[in-house]
């Protein structure tokens, strides 16, 4: 009878394909990038620029829409997974959870930035620094918005795992 292959050493064994949730602490690294991105922005529009750029309505309604999509998206991953008890193929359980992880970071450093530009604003006595100032925090909102669907859709993603027990 033959032997099976020995174990390989603990440090040499395959990963086991498990994924932790994104981490509150990479979340705030990269809000804190953004707010210093947007506060140093507006320093830098005002310097090298013809003048500050406008937040127009277009970009926190971009924002907001995003996050109803990844909501509804999170919604149908629920009800398909925990409800129902399918499983999704695993092509589209690799693509949502990318999506919400990518989603999350960009949604944070969305909401950095544009509080960060915000809040550059706040005692300016530009012509139109009051409206960059609300549009901005109108923005960050989005952002929110975009990172809470996004890491709703993470959970939606998530199965049990046999170990856990009933």
């Amino acid at each position: 009878m033959i032997d099976p292959p020995p174990e390989p050493p603990e440090d040499q064994r395959s990963p086991e394909g498990t994924l932790r949730p994104t981490s509150p602490q990479a979340l705030t690294v990269w809000g804190l990038v953004g707010l210093v991105g947007g506060w140093l922005f507006h320093a830098y529009s005002v310097r090298q620029m013809t003048a500050a750029p406008l937040v127009t309505w277009a970009q926190p309604l971009a924002l907001f829409l995003v996050a109803a999509i990844l909501v509804v998206t999170a919604r149908a991953t629920w009800r398909t997974v925990h409800q129902r008890g399918e499983r999704l193929q695993p092509h589209q359980a690799v693509n949502r959870l990318v999506l919400a992880r990518a989603c999350a970071y960009v949604g944070v450093l969305a909401v950095g930035a544009y509080l960060g530009y915000a809040l550059s604003w706040l005692g300016d006595s530009a012509e139109l620094a009051e409206q960059r100032a609300v549009r901005s925090l109108i923005a960050a909102l989005g952002g929110a918005c975009v990172t809470v669907g996004a890491l709703v859709l993470e959970r939606a993603c998530r199965v049990r795992n046999d170990q856990d027990g009933p």
